[in-house]
């Protein structure tokens, strides 16, 4: 609750500052000068194509914010490795070579992309980690607090396992990529509200977050613990759910027991309609790429006061302490909430979940 009322309050305070014009006279003449006008160029680099929220959300949504910011002058040029860390560093260097004015990465590898943080850092090129804590040089961090999102799984699971929930339950803990340093945080989010509480008999690091890596870890625990005995699963995003879910239909399992996830992808979304998932965790995409493009155009034109006010937290990576950052806040989405989170904040029509194959089940929970 403290960090979401931290994360509340600093997001208040800026939107306070902007209506009181405070955050547009930063970059005027009481600050030393913008370094550059709106004829900026954002160069984004996002992770992978497996989840659709980057095509979907991030992308478009910093594109159009840079548009605004800039009274359309300013450009992103973008760029998605399809979960190859080598890619990606070639993308980098190539915006790099360009002379792009701030580059945005959302990294594929954490650790890997270091080296090109430095040399773009070397090139005079701010570098601002979006998503996913990049280590090197980096100027700042934009994500959701990841503990927490942890924690909301967590909680949800056990809410559904229901208060005579213990250690009798046997869970599967199906975690994300080790290469992406969410995974870890989501990972120990989690296990802060699900140790001494269920038993995890089979946890898994999913490679590239893949659903149909997660499917096949599922089918070696089904087979280790045997259907039957699985009370429930932690699956830190919706498409290892969805892995998970098919691996579990696979063996024969037509009750499936509670499965989290994370996204609020479309797909997710529609199965939490039908029971087949339990949870989503909803983070507000929107939120986070308009906050990452206001910190790219503040950065590259001078305004330090804008860009001191949308960085008010600190983070540490294993090569830097004291990142500035901004942590945006989560929720957990059920079949409760779908039409007030979602669907209340446009991220989809009630039309778009509720098609005809899911229609009846739509009725049934009142979203219409």
């Amino acid at each position: 609750m403290r960090r979401i009322a931290i994360s509340v309050a600093a997001s208040t305070m800026i939107l306070s500052l902007a209506g009181c014009g405070v955050l547009d006279a930063a970059g005027g003449a009481s600050d030393a000068g913008p370094t550059k006008g709106d004829d900026i160029t954002v160069g984004l680099l996002l992770p992978e194509t497996a989840n659709t929220r980057y095509a979907r959300f991030d992308y478009p949504i910093i594109r159009d914010k840079v548009a605004e910011l800039t009274a359309k002058r300013g450009k992103v040029e973008y760029a998605n490795a399809d979960a190859s860390a080598a890619t990606q560093a070639r993308q980098m260097q190539k915006m790099i070579d360009r002379r792009v004015d701030v580059i945005l990465v959302d990294a594929v590898d954490s650790h890997a992309i270091a080296g090109s943080v430095q040399k773009a850092k070397d090139a005079g090129i701010p570098v601002i980690a979006y998503d996913r804590l990049a280590e090197g040089p980096i100027d700042a961090y934009i994500s959701f607090d990841n503990e927490l999102v942890g924690e909301v799984q967590g909680r949800s699971l056990l809410d559904a396992l229901g208060s005579e929930s213990g250690l009798h339950d046997r869970i599967v803990m199906m975690n994300g990529s080790l290469t992406d340093p969410n995974a870890k945080q989501f990972k120990q989010g989690a296990l802060s509200e699900l140790n001494g509480k269920v038993t995890i008999a089979a946890r898994y690091d999913t490679k590239d977050w893949k659903p149909e890596n997660a499917a096949a870890n599922m089918t070696q625990a089904i087979n280790q613990i045997g259907k039957a005995n699985i009370a429930g699963v932690y699956a830190a995003n919706d498409g290892m759910a969805g892995g998970v879910i098919k691996a579990l239909k696979a063996a024969g399992v037509t009750h499936l027991p509670p499965i989290t996830g994370q996204d609020a992808e479309l797909d997710a979304v529609q199965r939490i309609v039908t029971g087949e998932q339990y949870m989503s965790v909803y983070k507000s995409y929107p939120d986070e790429a308009q906050s990452a493009a206001e910190m790219a155009v503040a950065k590259v034109q001078g305004k330090d006061i804008q860009f001191d006010a949308l960085t008010q937290d600190k983070v540490n990576s294993p090569t830097n302490k004291g990142i500035p950052a901004q942590l945006v806040q989560v929720s957990a989405l059920t079949k409760h909430n779908i039409k007030d989170t979602v669907v209340a904040d446009g991220i989809y029509k009630v039309s778009d979940i509720c098609t005809p194959r899911y229609r009846a089940a739509c009725a049934m929970i009142g979203l219409k």
